[in-house]
This record gives structure tokens, sequence and C-alpha cells, in this order.
């Protein structure tokens, strides 16, 4: 009693105090703690769990079966390669188009504030709305381009058939590239232009201060958008569903699309929980590696 007198006299912070210092954090913790628990942890443990049973209720024990299995349905590995090409294409068109544009941006041309809002349109619509407006556009019958191909007098063309991986990365890079743009322009902005001064006195011209300069300090900058791009790339599933439908034939069926077939066509739950976590190891060994050649780069 009275060492807690003499701390209220003296203004100290008591026991009970410290002790409630110590708790606050955790309590304020817990929310978004039991958020994760529950809707993020058990579903991926109940996942792993399930893909070691077979049956269209997951209820028989199957092992390794339905992990070795991937490996020999080609299917699925025919899916892998058209997702790999998917997903590089698009990151590389986003990373070269974006880095373009945001040159551009930086150099406070007039009009840059509306053109930056203008790209950013695409990126915060809805993929739902994206992807049935260019399945409008792109139909053969009734699409607006053929529209217009008619009234120049030129052949129509069936968009979604000729080449359709190409297609859905066209549409994927019109909308991510407006994201891109601005994280690169934000990276420009942030280097100190007392480094294009130094190059201006060395007599760089405009091309190799962007060479030399730009894009070596722009490197954590492409090291986030390529592994965003690569996670997003490697996960897509509204594009093929809502513009080409997997198709032609399975010329679009993307990983993640074979994979809801899997799951909720032919009902086994077992082969697609499995598969789901082999695309995950897949995304992390890629993460790591991209991370890994990115601190390499630094000299970390």
């Amino acid at each position: 009693m009275t060492s807690l007198a003499t701390a209220r006299r003296t203004g100290l912070p008591t026991r009970g105090h410290n002790r409630r210092r110590t708790l606050a954090p955790y309590a304020f913790l817990a929310a978004p703690m039991a958020f994760f628990a529950v809707l993020f942890f058990y579903p991926l443990v109940q996942e792993l769990i399930t893909s070691f049973y077979t049956g269209p209720r997951a209820d028989q024990f199957a092992g390794v079966s339905n992990f070795t299995r991937a490996f020999a349905d080609a299917n699925m590995r025919h899916s892998f390669v058209v997702t790999f090409e998917f997903a590089a294409g698009t990151l590389v068109f986003s990373i070269l188009i974006g880095l373009v544009l945001a040159a551009m941006l930086n150099a406070r041309l007039k009009g840059s504030v509306i053109f930056r809002g203008i790209l950013l349109v695409p990126y915060l619509t809805s993929i739902a709305i994206v992807g049935l407006l260019w399945r409008n556009i792109l139909d053969p019958q009734v699409g607006v381009l053929n529209r217009l191909l008619v009234a120049a007098h030129l052949p129509t063309q069936t968009w979604l058939n000729t080449s359709p991986v190409a297609t859905i990365v066209f549409i994927a890079v019109w909308q991510q590239v407006g994201y891109t743009t601005l994280l690169f322009l934000a990276g420009m902005q942030g280097i100190p232009e007392s480094y294009y001064e130094a190059a201006k006195v060395d007599g760089a011209s405009p091309w190799q201060r962007f060479w030399r300069v730009t894009l070596p300090l722009l490197a954590p900058t492409t090291l986030f958008v390529s592994v965003i791009g690569v996670i997003s790339s490697l996960q897509e599933f509204a594009l093929p569903y809502l513009v080409t439908n997997g198709g032609p034939g399975d010329a679009t069926s993307l990983y993640v699309f074979r994979l809801y077939d899997v799951a909720f066509t032919f009902r086994d739950f077992g082969y697609a929980s499995a598969l789901s976590y082999l695309m995950l190891i897949v995304i992390l060994i890629l993460s790591a590696i991209q991370l890994r050649i990115g601190r390499r780069d630094h000299g970390e």
C-alpha cells in the first residue's frame, strides 16, 4: 500500500497501470485476429485436410493421391501452361506500358491530371462489368468492333477465336495498366531532382537519364509491381469465365477456371483442394525468387 500511495503521489505509473498498457495492444489485435482465424486460417486448414480425401463428399481418405493425380492430368498441365502464358504477357505489357505512361505523366504535360483520372477508371471498375463489357464489344455478331469494320467495308473478325489468350491478356492489361502507371509515377516522383541535375552536368541525354537514373531507382517499385502482378495473374478467374467461358475449346481455361470446374461441375472437392494448394506453393516459390532477385540487385 505504501508503494502504491507513493506512486500515486509522485505521478509514477502503478503496476496495474503498466499491466493495462501492456495488455491494451493485444485487446486491439483480438478482433482482427479473430477475423483472420475464422475467415482465413480455419478455411485454409480445412482445405488442407480436404485435399487428402476424395469422393463427392470428400469422405474417402486418399492420402497424397490427389496431388500426384494433378501431375498426371493433361488438362491441368495445359491449364498451367496457358496460365503462365497469360501471366507473363500481362506482366510484361503492364510494366512496359505503365513505364511509358508514367514517364509521360511525370513530364507534367498539360492535362496530365485528367489523364491520370481516366487511366484509373478501368482499374476501379468492377471486373464483372469489365468482362461483360468486352464480351459485348468483341461479339462477332453485334460487337462494336465488327460493326466498325462493316462500316469501313472491311471483313469482320472472330476476335475470341483467332487469338483468345492474347485477347484476355489485352483486356487484363487494359484494366490494370492505370494502377501500374500510378505506382511507377509515384516512384518517379520520389526520385530526388539532384540526381537528374548531376546527370545533366555530366552531359547525359534524356534517354540516358531515364536508363541510368530512373530505371535503377525504380527497382523497388518494379519488384513490387512484378510480385503483385504475378500473384494476381496466376489467380485470374473472372476474365476467362465472363469473356470466353474458357474457350474456344479449352484455349483460355486458366488454372483457377479449371479448378472451379473440378470443384463445382464435377464436385471433386478433394482434388480441387489439392490443386489450390499446388498453386499456392507455386506462388510462394515465385514470390520468394522475385524477392531474392530484388534483394540481390540491391546488394542485400
